[in-house]
């Protein structure tokens, strides 16, 4: 690993399958079994040895009833900060209007919409959501550090932040209150 991200497609792999394998709730015997292979095979992909080909990845993804890409492709960073004014935008031929998106809604997923607003010098501790849950931040007015407990970002007015909800998380505001909009990503 370099820097937390993963540097080999057997990086990615061996946790993805660990990951997809766990939460289809099968053994590696099962998985094995159900797709054909040797349980050595499997047990050395989600332990970051062997050599995967791309048919053994067909037959678990098959297998498991997930995309092929799953299993391939590197996780999308856990924490991802916008600056204002940084979104890629869209202008209209209807005046002076531009659109950027942060962030589209994947199939399956709702969102809720909060505003939320803490005064100078507060902290708020949230414990993890349940399984599939997103926070998407923009901050309105004031600085907000806010993420992951054990990263936080400071944050300005128009900064975008989104983080797996499944982590204990924090929102901290520092000499001045804070308001914000949050939507919450449930799937």
């Amino acid at each position: 690993m370099n820097d937390g991200r993963p540097t080999t497609a057997l990086e990615v792999i061996a946790p993805a399958l660990r990951r997809a394998r766990e939460e289809a709730g099968v053994s590696l015997n099962e998985l094995a079994k159900r797709a054909g292979l040797a349980k050595s095979t499997l047990s050395q992909l989600e332990s970051g040895a062997g050599n995967p080909s791309v048919e053994t990845l067909w037959a678990v993804a098959a297998t498991l009833e997930i995309p092929f890409s799953r299993l391939v492709e590197p996780p999308a960073p856990h924490v991802k900060v916008i600056r204002s004014g940084h979104a890629p935008r869209l202008g209209s031929e209807q005046g002076d209007f531009a659109a950027g998106l942060l962030s589209s809604c994947p199939a399956g997923a709702s969102r809720d919409l909060y505003e939320i607003t803490l005064p100078p010098e507060q902290e708020r501790h949230a414990e993890p959501h349940h399984r599939g849950t997103v926070e998407h931040l923009v901050v309105t007015s004031g600085t907000l550090r806010a993420g992951p407990a054990t990263e936080p970002v400071e944050l300005h007015p128009g900064d975008y932040l989104t983080f797996s909800g499944e982590v204990a998380h924090v929102y901290r505001t520092l000499s001045l209150p804070a308001t914000a909009l949050l939507v919450m990503e449930h799937k």
